[in-house]
């Protein structure tokens, strides 16, 4: 998903979801903690695997030209809406702006339930419907994750969401919502959703909702109704101030320890498996009695002249412990012991000191988060030498994500430990 403007504007159809098997339990109306087994089991691998290989899901979202609390209301882009909790709300984070969000699990799940239902096979019908619910409902927690990642990196927080239909908030206002999220002022509306003066949508896995902006991140320490965490299922989310209300409770200082500080599912600038292959073969990682964690990844390539000599350079990653959020605290990259292909580098050949110097400085991203690598912004260099900028920074890319890719599954498979 990419923002089109500084003011949030975005737009994805998206190729997956991976909705929690606890949230999908939850929706099936099974008690908290309950294994699926036996039919149910089945039915429940069935849903998911026909939505995995026939459902649409879309997200949209877009920054408000204009907000303004007015009386009992709010005026949205100057149109009216008489939400008296979301304006209370607004008012008490002191919101500066809002965001408008739209998200769909496509009309496929819908009508393969109709089929199930009309071919008089019950459970298919119940268990693909519900689990059409369940994909809204975690993109529109995706949905708050993202827009706490595009917040967060501006200084501001975003509040929790509210919807027609909620309480206090009237669902006849529902087609007014979704006129004013079409009339984005950059992008026409993407994707195929109505709403009908009942405000039921069609098709009628959607979900229209607000999301409040607010500057004073100080309101929400202070005011707890006011932290969006609580009720956002997105576990992967390195923003997360707060556990997520409907998990079982633990204590406070086991629960930075249970939350994944990256992302699983992040999006890299190649592929996965790749990533994968070079963390099992290329990469070390010890970890220290204080947290940290060092990394050295072996990096093997070719000069681009010279009848490409082979090459051998060492990456060092210093990082601060997990509970910081992995901070890069030191990096060096240097030519393996007894490695003499560097020195046939056509930069090298032509000035050594300026070359090894550059290579010694450059530190990218020192002092960020390890997740600053995922939108570290990157000139093309994919040459097998490091005589360019755009080739020691597509170098360093690749070691800080398989760095980056390597921390999140172990993460993951902890947490699923857990």
């Amino acid at each position: 998903m990419h923002p089109l403007a500084e003011a949030l504007e975005l737009a994805s159809a998206l190729p997956e979801v991976e909705v929690m098997p606890e949230e999908y339990s939850r929706l099936l109306g099974y008690p908290r903690g309950w294994v699926l087994e036996g039919r149910a089991q089945e039915l429940a691998t069935w849903a998911r695997d026909w939505y995995a290989a026939n459902g649409k899901p879309w997200f949209y979202a877009r920054q408000a030209e204009s907000f303004k609390i007015a009386g009992d209301g709010i005026l949205i882009d100057g149109v009216s809406f008489t939400g008296k909790r979301l304006r209370q709300t607004l008012q008490q984070a002191e919101a500066h702006s809002v965001i408008l969000v739209a998200v769909g699990g496509g009309g496929e799940v819908e009508e393969e339930a109709r089929r199930r239902w009309l071919e008089d096979k019950p459970d298919e019908y119940f268990f693909l419907e519900i689990f059409g619910s369940a994909v809204v409902e975690h993109l529109t927690a995706l949905a708050g994750a993202r827009l706490c990642d595009w917040a967060e990196r501006r200084s501001m927080a975003v509040l929790p969401h509210y919807s027609p239909g909620y309480p206090e908030w009237d669902i006849a206002e529902q087609p007014r919502l979704l006129n004013t999220i079409k009339r984005g002022p950059k992008e026409p509306f993407p994707f195929q959703l109505e709403a009908l003066d009942s405000g039921m949508l069609r098709p009628r896995k959607a979900l229209l909702a607000v999301f409040g902006l607010t500057r004073r991140t100080d309101r929400l320490l202070r005011l707890k109704e006011l932290i969006p965490c609580e009720s956002c299922s997105f576990g992967p989310c390195q923003y997360r101030r707060a556990p997520y209300r409907r998990n079982p409770q633990v204590p406070s200082e086991l629960f930075q320890l249970s939350t994944a500080m990256l992302d699983p599912c992040a999006e890299y600038s190649v592929n996965r498996k790749a990533l994968e292959r070079w963390a099992k073969e290329r990469l070390t990682l010890q970890t220290a009695q204080d947290g940290s964690l060092d990394a050295v990844f072996r990096y093997d390539g070719t000069t681009c002249t010279n009848m490409g000599m082979p090459l051998t350079f060492l990456y060092t990653v210093k990082l601060g412990p997990r509970a910081q959020g992995y901070p890069i605290r030191e990096q060096q990259c240097v030519p393996a012991a007894g490695d003499t292909g560097h020195i046939h580098m056509c930069q090298y050949v032509e000035n050594p000191l300026r070359l090894m110097g550059a290579i010694e400085h450059e530190k990218p991203l020192n002092g960020e988060h390890l997740r600053a690598v995922l939108t570290w912004q990157r000139e093309p260099g994919a040459g097998g030498c490091l005589c360019t900028q755009a080739s020691r920074d597509h170098k360093w890319g690749l070691v800080l994500e398989t760095i980056h890719y390597a921390l999140a599954q172990r993460e993951s498979t902890q947490d699923v430990d857990r």
